[in-house]
């Protein structure tokens, strides 16, 4: 008999059971992290459950859970034989140059053993940098709690990020995204193999792609859509963003057409389904909640046919973003606009796409003539 516990949602807030689940899934590996770590750290684990998203909250605590786990390993900082042993008294002990080390030794590139394999792990630059990030919140907070004597996070080494070039953003153009869509109404492209699995799941594909490529929804916010997420009368839909950011949405007619045509005919019926999944969106031919690889693999498919390409180098659902931002820009709207519905946190992040728009004023000021060339060979 399994001791596994079932998980039933008594839920009284107006998200629905499956945001609810993938919330509490979140906080319960924050949990399982926390209760690894030091005592001394307990307020730390307070101070970032009111004041950063879940996701975040997670991402800090497993890579102060590495720094931690490192101190145990090197047995240069500290004495203890467990992580949840390290003392604050140690903790106050350790310096900038420590930290550095540790990020710009240790981190860049290290080793693990298993039974059979030495595996080799590398960060890059914007990998350490969130390491970096973590460990700083961590070591401000001590010193403000009054727990260590010193910040010495202003010893931190910089750790310089690429910039962002704009010829570098991958996206379709808008030629590339009409392919596409004809490829999932057609089946043309698709192997023998894939077509077998197109003809059931094709409305499918077709309403996902054209979410994906008309808001730049993120892979998550798509796949959390639940049939309830719609009003089509009120023209608008539901979708949760990072931070628990509740936003309501316009549907346009596109979206409403391919949405409803899916739900009609090809998504089952929901009284045929399990209770978790009767109001999930997008469903797999084994009528589960779609999963993230799986969204991956069919963006993948259908790119890569719209590029004629390989299916390894198709496109991830982010490069579908990136397609909705600049075909957006490319449009007309303007870039505050085009934020606010991608729903990035700086202005600077949409200009990237706004930089695709080369040589605008040129192209505006050759069709824009007041005088015909004609004219000009006319004598006076």
């Amino acid at each position: 008999m399994s001791d596994k516990k079932i998980i039933k949602i008594h839920n009284k807030s107006d998200k629905p059971d499956n945001i609810v689940i993938r919330d509490n899934t979140l906080i319960e590996r924050c949990i399982n992290i926390e209760n690894k770590l030091p005592k001394f750290m307990k307020d730390y684990f307070i101070y970032l459950k009111g004041s950063v998203a879940v996701s975040t909250r997670l991402a800090y605590l497993e890579d102060i859970h590495f720094f931690c786990s490192y101190l145990v390993e090197s047995q240069e900082l500290t004495n203890a034989s467990d992580i949840k042993d390290i003392t604050q008294s140690e903790f106050d002990r350790i310096s900038a140059r420590d930290v550095n080390l540790f990020l710009g030794d240790y981190c860049s590139r290290y080793y693990r053993q298993t039974d059979k394999n030495t595996l080799i792990f590398e960060n890059n630059n914007r990998a350490l940098a969130r390491k970096k990030s973590s460990i700083s919140t961590l070591f401000k907070f001590l010193f403000r709690n009054e727990q260590i004597k010193n910040n010495i996070t202003d010893g931190f080494n910089p750790i310089k990020l690429p910039k962002p070039q704009p010829d570098a953003i991958k996206r379709l153009e808008i030629d590339e995204v009409a392919k596409m869509l004809d490829a999932v109404d057609t089946g043309e492209g698709l192997t023998e193999k894939e077509k077998v699995y197109w003809k059931k799941t094709k409305l499918r594909d077709k309403a996902i792609l054209a979410l994906f490529v008309t808001y730049g929804l993120r892979l998550n916010e798509l796949r959390e859509l639940n049939i309830s997420s719609f009003n089509f009368s009120r023209g608008e839909f539901k979708i949760y963003r990072k931070r628990g950011k509740e936003v309501l949405m316009p549907i346009n007619h596109t979206c409403e057409s391919v949405i409803k045509d899916y739900i009609l005919n090809e998504r089952p019926q929901s009284e045929l389904l399990e209770e978790d999944v009767r109001d999930a969106l997008f469903l797999s031919l084994q009528k589960k909640r779609l999963t993230p690889k799986a969204i991956r693999s069919l963006v993948k498919k259908y790119t890569s046919i719209s590029m004629e390409t390989s299916r390894e180098s198709g496109y991830s659902p982010h490069k579908l973003r990136a397609t909705a931002a600049t075909s957006l820009i490319q449009t007309g709207f303007s870039i505050y606009d085009v934020q606010n519905l991608l729903d990035h946190d700086n202005v600077t992040t949409t200009q990237l796409y706004a930089a695709h728009k080369k040589n605008v004023k040129r192209d505006i000021v050759n069709n824009f003539e007041w005088i015909d060339d004609d004219n000009d060979n006319k004598e006076i």
